[in-house]
């Protein structure tokens, strides 16, 4: 038979509704499964498994009485150490947040997770304040690739992404800055959403400003919908919370592709992607065509928007530690410390020019969707590396948006970007293809 923890979450409801499996003994067998694999992948920086059983308990009772309180009641969910939840500790992945204080507000998001019934089976982990694109840090160590435990998952989320393709739980919440929701879903093989900026409402405000998304992280398209549906609502507390707009993701997947118009860009310009990576994705957009959408090939001529990125970013994380004295900076990650350092020399005139940058290379992205309805790329362009480093070895450069090249413009963006699964290199490591609405 096959175990509990490796169905998805509308198999579980499905499930459920026919009283054939119950949210109990969903949730029980999903705890085992973080018993069986999480002391190799290191996923999880807090889980209160008594807390788990009973949330899961009254979860039984709802649906045994035909009450659920919304489409995810019972289903077992992660939530990143980025996002508050009431009753347990969001540290953001450092020594310098006390655990010991109040924590009895739900984030937005996690409110409307936990209005619909969810059953939050523990935290995972995150690098610092989610500062980088892969998954390590002074307080939790590292956390491996479910693949190869010798690579890296990415990151920010990749905590998430790790316990998502082990079976630990069908849905979790992953953040997306500069691509911290599709890096470690490329690297791991699931489905990872940074929905519009706006689309999932966020407080307090993302450390990383108008260019932080909260997302859903799956195994199926069809999981991540669901959620979204959940969690895509506004909320007064964010006034860049877009207005609920009717839609129905869930169901909209149904409706297929054909006569879609797509701009495939397997390079974004001026991207050196590696051939093995290149070649699945180019399957991959050759499977969308074969399914009747409408694809063209298209060279863009748009300079990369690296350095105002860079720009934003850094001063962001000076912004982030900007209160910590230097004896307590000694307990921080040495890079979030050292980017910092690069970022409190940047002025006010350097944040406007590179607002204006971003604006102009909105501008230019935007005149794409003019013809076409999505666009296409890889979700990175190599295939996972060694953990514990922040870029691979040998790597020319030494900060790890340099390797990311294709996530981070689409935060600058603001537009909504998917990454699915589309293959395996041939040292059994996950490639991602990135669709861009």
């Amino acid at each position: 038979m096959t175990r509990l923890h490796r169905l998805s979450a509308c198999d579980l409801t499905a499930g459920y509704r026919s009283k054939e499996i119950s949210p109990l003994e969903v949730t029980k067998d999903v705890l085992a499964r973080m018993d069986e694999v999480d002391g190799n992948l290191g996923a999880f920086c807090h889980r209160d498994d008594e807390a788990v059983l009973e949330s899961a308990g009254e979860s039984e009772q709802r649906w045994m009485k035909g009450e659920p309180l919304g489409p995810v009641d019972g289903v077992p969910t992660s939530v990143k150490d980025v996002l508050r939840i009431k009753g347990w500790p969001t540290r953001l992945g450092s020594k310098t947040v006390d655990a010991k204080q109040p924590w009895d507000v739900d984030a937005p998001s996690v409110a409307r997770m936990r209005e619909s019934g969810a059953v939050f089976i523990g935290m995972t982990t995150t690098p610092e304040f989610g500062w980088k694109g892969v998954t390590d840090g002074p307080l939790h160590g590292s956390t491996r690739n479910p693949w190869n435990l010798r690579m890296t998952p990415g990151g920010s989320s990749g905590g998430a992404a790790a316990a998502v393709a082990t079976g630990v739980g069908p849905l979790a919440f992953g953040t997306d800055g500069g691509g911290s929701v599709r890096i470690p879903a490329g690297f791991c093989g699931i489905v990872g959403l940074k929905p519009t900026f706006g689309r999932v409402a966020a407080w307090p405000p993302g450390l990383f400003g108008t260019l932080s998304h909260i997302g859903p992280m799956s195994r199926t398209v069809r999981d991540s919908a669901l959620m979204l549906d959940v969690i895509g609502k506004p909320d007064s507390r964010d006034a860049w919370a877009m207005p609920d707009d009717g839609t129905n993701y869930l169901a909209a997947c149904e409706g297929g592709i054909e006569g879609l118009r797509i701009a495939y860009s397997p390079d974004l310009g001026y991207i050196r992607c590696d051939p093995e990576i290149a070649a699945l994705v180019d399957k991959a957009v050759e499977g969308l065509a074969s399914l009747g959408a409408s694809v063209d090939r298209i060279d863009l001529d748009i300079p990369k928007p690296e350095e105002a990125f860079r720009v934003l970013w850094y001063s962001a994380v000076a912004t982030a530690i900007r209160s910590e004295s230097k004896t307590r900076r000694r307990f921080l990650d040495h890079g979030l410390v050292k980017v910092a350092e690069e970022g409190e020399r940047f002025t006010a005139v350097d944040l406007v020019e590179a607002e204006r940058a971003r604006g102009h290379y909105c501008g230019q992205i935007a005149a794409l969707f003019e013809r076409y309805d999505l666009m296409a790329t890889p979700t990175l362009p190599i295939p996972a590396f060694e953990v514990g480093l922040e870029v691979p070895q040998d790597w020319p450069h030494d900060r790890w948006f340099t390797w990311t090249p294709f996530t981070y413009p689409f935060n600058m963006t603001r537009q909504p970007a998917l990454s699915v699964p589309c293959g395996f290199t041939e040292a059994g490591l996950p490639a991602g293809l990135q669709l861009i609405g």
